[in-house]
């Protein structure tokens, strides 16, 4: 009589954090993808399709992979803060710490070369909001997210490679781009948490990001006399 064995197969710890992650990575994606959903039916009382939100997913990506290596970071540090100090252990583990710093710095630094390259590649002129960083840092609640999208850097190379190629990059004064109606001009308050302007004097309705870009490119085009129509290469 033939004997039934059952075996049972356990994943290492490797492939537990591996699981861990990913099971982790889909249940933000389907929280975010459902507050989006949540979101355009009260806005605009219309769901999104599935193909819709399938087109965002190359944004999310880009999202910051700065949030997987701040997890690397904190678990690079925490196994570091373990090992007694002074062995070799943890002068060889501080390799491991300073790897992970490397590692967020590259990337970062290819995000902004690679953006940057692909917005002086497509425009003649680009506007911008002649934004102080620095004093920006000071938000507790938008400190990380700034510090990890490296404006600054952003910035400094959008400006040298619109001169190499020989075009504009304009900075436009930033007071009340976020408050005024690009339609008719009206000016209102917008508290952060509103992400959708609607203008209570021409009933104009638009997301608050845009609003604020067609604000910035008119001004920028103002100031070197040009009309609203950005010229595209």
């Amino acid at each position: 009589m033939l004997k039934m064995f059952q075996y049972r197969i356990y994943p290492t710890k490797k492939q537990q954090n591996v699981l861990d992650s990913q099971l982790e990575e889909c249940c933000w994606l389907y929280n975010h993808l459902l507050e989006k959903r949540r979101d355009a039916y009260e806005q605009h009382d219309k769901g999104l399709s599935c193909y819709e939100q399938q087109a965002t997913y190359t944004i999310l990506k880009q999202e910051r992979f700065f949030r997987a290596e701040e997890k690397a970071l904190a678990k690079a540090q925490r196994a570091h803060s373990q090992l007694t100090k002074g062995t070799p252990e943890r002068r060889k583990h501080r390799k491991v710490v300073a790897r992970v710093h490397e590692r967020t710095k590259w990337k970062r630094q290819n995000f902004t070369h690679q953006h940057s390259r692909r917005i002086v590649n497509q425009f003649g002129i680009i506007c911008v909001e002649d934004l102080t960083v620095n004093r920006m840092l000071h938000n507790h609640c938008l400190a990380k997210s700034i510090s990890d999208a490296a404006w600054s850097a952003f910035f400094e190379q959008l400006m040298s490679k619109a001169e190499e190629a020989g075009y504009q990059c304009l900075k436009v004064n930033p007071a009340y781009t976020s408050q005024d109606c690009s339609r008719c001009h009206h000016r209102q308050k917008m508290p952060l948490s509103e992400r959708v302007y609607h203008c209570s004097c021409c009933l104009f309705s638009i997301d608050r990001d845009l609003n604020a870009a067609q604000n910035i490119k008119t001004l920028g085009l103002q100031s070197v006399g040009l009309s609203l129509e950005a010229p595209s290469l």
